[in-house]
């Protein structure tokens, strides 16, 4: 049985239509820091066994979407849970601006491109909702395309149900207070200045308009097929352990058990093949 959260507290993390980012970023759920990241290394062993059973399955894909203003701990989250995973059965994928030739196709073709295959978790740092929030500010949409986009992004996402891809939208949350010292944090560290583009600067500043488009955007993308869940980003500790509980009560719905399937050679077959080459040395 997994380390993780209870389903009470992650049901806590579910998107408010009303008032989608009206929660506390700071709230900390009465948890303590030293427990919940005890909580999540005790937990790490068991989602790299069931992502293991997922990739070794090879039927249904996992996509966890991360979505958050800048600074908001999207990298970290995939540096501190999925740490716990096989390489090989992960595909994460970061979206940044669409480039020239990307500005020529729809708009979704590059997430449908980079979709998981069966058997693989994939992550999306940054996702499609970006095209209904970034694009119109950055010039490349109007705001009179994005109801048709609204539209064809739902759509997409029941595709993804359809095809036997589970899909969980976590949208990590933080203030403008906090962003600007994550920002400053960076500016003074050479080993985190790396990560600033001027892009960062523009996004504080649209900090407020964003957020009220993203609150807009959150509500009307959430449902019981395909919620979202807001995660409290200001403590770090706190959204590691929410995001892999989240993750973890995924891989718990999908039921996965080691494959049955026969083995390709049997034991006889083998002790026949060492004995055959024993006897040619």
């Amino acid at each position: 049985m997994s380390q993780r959260l209870p389903n009470a507290l992650l049901d806590a993390c579910l998107c408010d239509v009303r008032a989608p980012l009206a929660g506390d970023p700071a709230r900390t759920f009465g948890l303590d820091k030293a427990e919940a990241k005890a909580r999540l290394e005790r937990l790490k062993p068991w989602l790299q066994e069931q992502q293991t059973r997922l990739w070794a399955n090879r039927r249904q894909a996992l996509l966890l979407v991360l979505q958050g203003p800048d600074c908001s701990g999207k990298d970290g989250v995939i540096r501190r849970v999925l740490s716990a995973c096989n390489p090989q059965g992960l595909a994460v994928h970061s979206f940044q601006a669409p480039n020239a030739a990307e500005r020529g196709q729809h708009f979704l073709q590059r997430y449908r491109q980079r979709l998981p295959a069966p058997g693989l978790l994939g992550v999306f740092n940054r996702s499609h909702y970006e095209a209904l929030i970034c694009d119109p500010l950055d010039g490349l949409c109007s705001d009179d395309e994005l109801p048709a986009r609204l539209a064809a992004a739902l759509e997409f996402e029941q595709g993804l149900a359809a095809q036997g891809t589970v899909l969980l939208k976590c949208y990590l949350q933080i203030d403008q207070a906090e962003q600007y010292r994550r920002l400053v944090e960076r500016l003074e560290q050479p080993a985190k200045r790396w990560k600033l583009k001027l892009s960062d600067l523009q996004s504080h500043h649209q900090f407020g308009e964003r957020q009220r488009r993203w609150s807009t955007l959150l509500a009307a993308s959430h449902s019981g097929a395909a919620p979202w869940y807001l995660i409290p980003a200001h403590k770090r500790w706190l959204r590691d352990l929410l995001v892999a509980s989240l993750l973890a009560r995924e891989l718990e719905r999908l039921q996965l058990q080691w494959p049955d399937r026969p083995a390709p050679f049997t034991l006889e077959q083998l002790q026949a093949a060492t004995t055959h080459k024993d006897a040619h040395q």
